[in-house]
């Protein structure tokens, strides 16, 4: 969390932290998280709209509003007109703390060619990742160092306009079990009651 709210600080914002307050979570726990977040230089606010709804989202409403009242300074990561691999490059260094980034093959080969073609200049890029570490490998946890982002193919989404560099063994497709919970949620049509969420 502190790594990233000093990325998000580079681009010129200062960030809101929303921590998300369960029954489970301790008021330790909650004041731990939030004195690291505001030792960083973010806001920081609870919010407990999964059980209370709107009321339980006031404190984390009031935060976002003081925060969009900041002149902010903002700045992209990098410019338009720079290359895909050095876009990924920047990318890999300054958001995830990489020493760098390694292609395979047809990974370059296709990033040599949407490069070489103008059509391709305005295209955003937007990064295939786990989320569940700041590298490749969701094994790995914190702020690791000493490693490299290993690109292994680039997607094209032609109608949005994205170019899309897959790092690491990501699976593409979301998976859900043979009982997903949806199958237990349901809407009684006369009452409108909502029945299965919890």
């Amino acid at each position: 969390m502190q790594h990233l709210i000093g990325v998000i600080r580079q681009s010129g914002i200062n960030p809101v932290v929303c921590i998300n307050s369960f029954y489970t979570d301790t008021k330790d726990e909650i004041a731990i998280v939030r004195k690291a977040a505001e030792a960083a230089g973010a806001r920081c606010a609870m919010s407990s709209h999964w059980a209370d709804g709107g009321d339980g989202a006031l404190e984390l409403a009031d935060v976002v509003k003081e925060a969009c009242e900041d002149k902010g300074d903002f700045k992209f990561l990098y410019p338009n007109e720079m290359k895909l691999r050095e876009r990924v490059e920047k990318i890999a260094k300054v958001v995830y703390g990489a020493d760098g980034v390694s292609w395979t093959p047809d990974a370059l080969a296709k990033a040599k060619k949407f490069e070489a073609d103008p059509k391709y200049d305005e295209y955003a890029t937007m990064m295939v990742k786990t989320h569940l570490s700041l590298t490749h490998d969701p094994t790995l946890k914190g702020v690791p160092k000493g490693w490299s982002l290993p690109i292994r193919d680039i997607l094209i989404y032609s109608g949005a306009k994205f170019l899309c560099p897959c790092a690491g063994a990501i699976s593409l497709m979301p998976g859900t079990s043979s009982n997903p919970a949806f199958r237990r949620v349901d809407v009684d049509v006369k009452t409108g009651k909502v029945t299965g969420l919890f």
